[in-house]
């Protein structure tokens, strides 16, 4: 049996970027939404909700972006040459919204710098990615196997609507995320917020949907054109049914149903999205089989990925089965507790030092040793 591997390619990458906007798609919008939570306890829990997780959801970018490179080098070299600066832009504000991440910690003093740059580097991730999409749809000018347009070719009303959209979903899975897994005052902002939340979404889902119809004739036939539209007609339906059970779940009192109707909102859009671009990896422009390698390259890959992609599922998989449940200020961050027998300049010594040390201090808890704090 002759098996299309470039099909079984283009549903790896296209899993691999979906696992990647859900999961980082509701740190990230909690980053967006952060500067909007009280400081002290509301902001530490916000931020203990994703500290066990939010750089393994990175991962699946790593994945995404890997694997278009492997499987699609042609359509890779393609993108970044005509996204050059969106994705740039993405990747910069993904590192320094790390950095801000651990500084607000270790860097009390300046927290309050750093808690805006957590905020503006969650917003300007969000909005470069969506804002990526949208230059995709679009389209993009190409001359043979070369790009042919300009630098900022990707600069439209357009895709500053799809990167605004964006930051609106990510907002709303944020704040259903919180939902979820925080309790108090927190948790009672994270509902009144995803109410007006996803009314903004669903109104952007609708907006972003109309103008890419009128983005290309190819669009408009795929969603409206008879038979099609009895075909694609229940993507639609399915997300206006999810938003009555959103609004249902959210008047309930209901805890973790918003967060997962918000999930399937964006796998129904997700699968929108793919009715629209398929076959093209570039719409209008490459398709998925033009810029794949030959067979002998992707058999090759697969191996790698099968002993790969399990091991990555698992461990992600994992990490939030650990750290579920509800969460408060006192977690992944807060202030631990080490025993250590030696003097005080050893017990102002970094983290680091600290475990370097700490099979020897725990036999001293017996003996009546100090225990500090790092």
């Amino acid at each position: 049996m002759n098996i299309d591997l470039t099909i079984i390619w283009a549903l790896i990458i296209v899993v691999a970027v979906f696992i990647y906007v859900v999961l980082d798609g509701f740190d990230l919008g909690i980053g967006i939404l952060f500067n909007t939570f009280k400081v002290g306890h509301d902001r530490d829990t916000a931020m203990n909700s994703i500290a066990p997780v939010w750089d393994g959801n990175e991962t699946w970018l790593v994945m995404g972006g890997g694997g278009l490179l492997a499987a699609f080098p042609l359509a890779y070299g393609l993108i970044f040459s005509a996204l050059y600066a969106p994705i740039i832009a993405m990747l910069l504000a993904l590192v320094f919204r790390g950095v801000a991440f651990e500084f607000r910690w270790r860097d009390p003093g300046h927290q309050k710098f750093w808690d805006l740059a957590f905020t503006g580097g969650s917003f300007l991730a969000a909005f470069s990615q969506g804002v990526i999409l949208g230059a995709l749809l679009q389209g993009v000018s190409i001359s043979g196997r070369s790009y042919a347009g300009g630098w900022w070719d990707w600069l439209t009303p357009f895709t500053l609507l799809t990167g605004l959209s964006l930051v609106v979903a990510y907002a709303l899975l944020g704040s259903t995320w919180l939902v979820m897994k925080a309790e108090g005052s927190l948790q009672r902002q994270a509902r009144s917020m995803a109410w007006w939340l996803g009314g903004a979404t669903l109104a952007a889902i609708v907006a972003v949907s109309i103008a890419t119809l009128f983005l290309s004739a190819d669009y408009f036939s795929k969603w409206l054109n008879l038979p099609n539209l009895f075909w694609v007609a229940p993507v639609p339906l399915m997300v206006a049914l999810a938003s009555v059970a959103f609004v249902r779940s959210l008047k309930a009192g209901h805890e973790t149903a918003p967060f997962l109707l918000t999930l399937g909102v964006f796998l129904l859009s997700f699968v929108g999205l793919c009715i629209s671009v398929f076959p093209y990896v570039i719409p209008g422009a490459v398709t998925i089989w033009a810029a794949a390698p030959d067979r002998s390259s992707q058999v090759f890959m697969l191996w790698g990925t099968a002993l790969v992609l399990p091991m990555i599922l698992g461990y992600t998989a994992w990490s939030y089965w650990v750290f579920r449940g509800k969460v408060n200020s006192d977690g992944y961050h807060a202030r631990r507790f080490l025993f250590c027998p030696g003097p005080p300049s050893l017990r102002q010594a970094p983290m680091s030092l600290c475990h370097l040390f700490g099979a020897a201090c725990s036999g001293w808890r017996a003996s009546g040793s100090r225990a500090f704090q790092y």
